[in-house]
């Protein structure tokens, strides 16, 4: 079911010599990045690591795994089963490292002097 949803979202190859199965390349991306292990270890069912890093980098710069979120989304939302609604609590937000031990008073400069100087 899921495979015919994303066939007609990966892009066609129509030059080159014959290439390994798009089905193939994508299960072994998925079991990279589910078991977090490095693109080196995946195991050779999928193919070689290296057609798995380059199919996936080839299709992360042409927009076609931002187009399969859209598509899921679509469907999902169609559905009834996203809801929209989102909360940010601000309270574990952390600063940069860079942000601590600054001085109490604030900046040396006063602000109005640091924009008439920039």
């Amino acid at each position: 079911m899921e495979w015919e949803f994303v066939r007609p979202l990966l892009p066609e190859s129509l030059r080159g010599r014959k290439r390994l199965d798009d089905r193939t390349v994508l299960n072994g991306i998925v079991w990279k990045f589910r078991t977090g292990t490095a693109w080196r270890d995946v195991p050779e069912r999928y193919g070689s690591w290296h057609t798995l890093h380059t199919r996936f980098r080839r299709w992360a710069l042409d927009g076609t795994f931002e187009r399969m979120l859209r598509a899921a989304q679509t469907r999902a939302d169609a559905a009834g089963d996203i809801d929209w609604l989102v909360s940010v609590d601000s309270t574990v937000v952390r600063a940069h490292q860079h942000a601590a031990g600054a001085r109490k008073g604030g900046s040396a400069v006063p602000v109005s002097d640091a924009l008439e100087a920039g």
